[in-house]
């Protein structure tokens, strides 16, 4: 087994935007094509469920999440990139896994507990409309990671908590039943940057903020006409460390071309100046990905086809591994 062994999922419940793709998308493919480790990539169509209940949107964002990692160039012969409900072992270890959780553990999850800091906020029953899948996701994420064995997983520092919680599962597992799963260690890379939205808050779908990665090139140029910016005039020095603006430029650009920036902002470049530039920055970027992006939406079966290759690699792995698990229980032949 390659020790260097990286699995990252993508949940399907939304259009991909500039912060997935600076923060997630962007670095996972370079890494990928290191050939340095093993890459597993998943569409989790199932975490989607907790928070997406409408059928077309969750059918409709797997398409365009798969769509935007193949146009984006993952070289899926180089990587396994699969559906999360494809692998029907990963609700099966889910099950096997949720039975060895600790309850109070799943009371600690920050989702959870958010939702029930909310509830008594509004003077509510703590447990309104929580269902089973926000309160126990945690162990669902926990099978996703221990079912290939990685050994690194790059979250966002919200979700160090679930791998963490994946790791604590694992070792009860292990000292249960045997030593079944690798513990996996959370990878956070501060150098990915995380990109502010529109209002200036963390660039989120949950805000309502972001900016859409494949937009038309009019509709790209509207939204960065929309970041929100001070009332500072052309020709008063702008500072670039507090500006949206700047922080998106600075996704995209050059070494250089920052430093050029910097240099007009402490020259009291015109914020339309400036936004013109950004949408000219990151739409020469985009164009190319933005094409084949379009011409797979139109071609779903051929994304298709992609996912079920993924699909019969992921499983080659799976299907091992829960073999072995469900003898460890005590589920196998009597004969």
């Amino acid at each position: 087994m390659s020790e260097k062994r990286v699995l990252t999922g993508i949940t399907t419940s939304g259009t991909p935007h500039l912060g997935n793709y600076v923060g997630a998308i962007r670095p996972a493919i370079e890494a990928s094509l290191t050939g340095e480790f093993e890459s597993f990539f998943f569409l989790a169509d199932y975490h989607a469920l907790i928070k997406a209940q409408d059928p077309n949107l969750v059918h409709q964002s797997t398409l365009e999440i798969a769509a935007a990692w193949l146009a984006l160039g993952l070289d899926t012969d180089k990587v396994i990139f699969y559906r999360q409900s494809d692998i029907p072992e990963i609700p099966e270890l889910t099950w096997l896994l949720t039975c060895m959780t600790a309850k109070g553990m799943m009371n600690r999850a920050h989702a959870y507990k958010g939702a029930v800091q909310a509830n008594i906020e509004a003077g509510e029953d703590e447990d309104m409309a929580i269902t089973m899948g926000l309160f126990s996701y945690p162990i669902l994420m926990a099978a996703d990671i221990l079912m290939f064995n990685a050994h690194k997983i790059p979250v966002g520092r919200d979700q160090i908590q679930h791998v963490e919680m994946a790791r604590d599962i694992a070792q009860r597992f292990n000292h249960h039943y045997g030593e079944h799963f690798v513990l996996p260690a959370a990878q956070l890379d501060d150098d990915v940057a995380i990109l502010q939205g529109l209002d200036g808050r963390k660039m989120s779908k949950s805000y309502g903020n972001t900016i859409p990665l494949f937009l038309t090139e009019k509709k790209l140029k509207k939204y960065i006409n929309k970041i929100k910016t001070n009332l500072l005039e052309p020709g008063e020095p702008k500072d670039p460390d507090d500006s949206a603006v700047f922080q998106i430029w600075q996704a995209f650009a050059s070494q250089g071309q920052i430093a050029e920036m910097r240099s007009e902002f402490a020259n009291g470049i015109a914020w339309g100046e400036a936004k013109r530039q950004l949408f000219e920055l990151v739409n020469e970027q985009l164009k190319e990905p933005r094409e084949e992006y379009l011409r797979l939406l139109e071609n779903p079966a051929e994304v298709e086809a992609v996912l079920q290759v993924g699909a019969v690699k992921a499983r080659d792995h799976s299907s091992k591994l829960v073999a072995k698990v469900r003898s460890a229980v005590g589920i196998r032949p009597l004969g």
